[in-house]
């Protein structure tokens, strides 16, 4: 998968696994038993996120042919209302 999201993968020391979080996407966090399996599932989770967050807030055409706020800008601004 091509990412254009930063992934930070980090250890939890508590549940004894690799967390990868995307910043950019609220909530969008995987683990797994290394950061390879957690990258892995966590560009699951973002395919799965953006598909929630489009069927939610499907883009909207611009009438004036200019550009409309991207679809993470939206959800963004909707995430916690």
């Amino acid at each position: 998968m091509n990412m254009a999201y930063r992934i930070e993968v980090s250890w939890a020391s508590d549940d004894e696994v690799w967390v990868a979080d995307v910043p950019d996407l609220p909530y969008c966090s995987a683990h797994g038993a290394s950061p390879h399996e957690a990258v892995e599932q966590v560009e699951r989770a973002v395919e799965a996120w953006l598909d929630a967050a489009h069927a939610k807030w499907p883009p909207a055409a611009n009438p004036h042919g200019q550009g409309c706020p991207s679809l993470i800008e939206v959800a963004r601004a909707s995430a916690f209302s």
